[in-house]
């Protein structure tokens, strides 16, 4: 068994972690951090003990996640996941307002036993990689990303920005006819503003294909200053690479304190 002075140094560590964390003898938990005690709605490990039942069945019987329908051989859940590849090893658990909530489990192994397994929050990002999968990031008649994808990843992009404690910035750029005719744009001529205009931006910034003739950018920056700097950048690589005859109109604006992307977008 481990002494209490043990439990309570393991406890402020695991503590200090922002995933769901518990120390598991054989299958069940027997030590949870605050993170895991918060998602299951309980002030402490003995009421999450008294309330629930083996830990597995709060695994969500689903086939895209592992659960214990796909254990064999009465073997222990987490033997069972560590046969999987580490980018499936990812499981569903509701929280105590029934939201589903997708997890990759990290297992790390001590003596007697003992194991320390995290759960990692990946339900934004999962839906990322779901959509990368199936190829639907990127818009055909462009090749910037698909505008229905931007909508399912903002708030990991928001979640991004503010773990990494910057603004996000957007610039809203429309490909006009310089003669002013309302004409549509040509998909080559869409085609190629993109592939040009990649080649001035980074690989965290964001270029959507907004609708038939507009794109946006969206990207991170450090404050305000940097923002202005970045649209003028944009501007002048932009006009100094006409394609097809056309012109641009821009649209910028910043991400004030606590202000959703949908929000800012609303500004531009």
């Amino acid at each position: 068994m481990i002494d209490e002075t043990c439990l309570a140094l393991v406890k402020t560590v695991i503590d200090s972690k922002k995933d769901l964390t518990a120390v598991f003898k054989n299958d069940e938990p027997v030590l949870s951090n605050a993170a895991f005690n918060s998602f299951f709605s309980v002030s402490s490990f003995e009421e999450y003990k008294s309330n629930y039942g083996p830990f597995i069945d709060n695994f969500v019987p689903h086939p895209s996640y592992f659960n214990k329908e796909k254990i064999v051989n009465d073997e222990l859940w987490f033997d069972a996941i560590l046969k999987l590849q580490e980018i499936d090893r990812v499981v569903s658990m509701m929280s105590s307002s029934f939201e589903p909530h997708a997890f990759s489990v990290d297992i790390k192994e001590s003596e007697q036993d003992y194991k320390v397994i995290s759960f990692e929050d990946i339900t934004q990002s999962l839906i990322k990689r779901i959509m990368i999968e199936n190829n639907a990031s990127i818009d055909k008649k462009s090749g910037a990303y698909d505008k229905q994808y931007f909508q399912q990843v903002m708030q990991s992009y928001e979640d991004a920005a503010a773990f990494n404690e910057k603004i996000i910035g957007a610039i809203s750029i429309e490909l006009v006819h310089v003669d002013g005719e309302d004409i549509k744009v040509e998909e080559a001529n869409l085609k190629l503003f993109v592939e040009n205009f990649k080649r001035s931006i980074r690989q965290d910034d964001m270029l959507v294909h907004w609708s038939d003739s507009k794109f946006l950018l969206v990207y991170l920056v450090d404050d305000m200053s940097n923002a202005a700097q970045v649209v003028d950048k944009i501007q002048e690589v932009t006009n100094k690479n006409s394609v097809g005859g056309l012109r641009y109109k821009f649209s910028s604006s910043s991400q004030d304190e606590n202000e959703t992307i949908s929000k800012l977008l609303k500004r531009l």
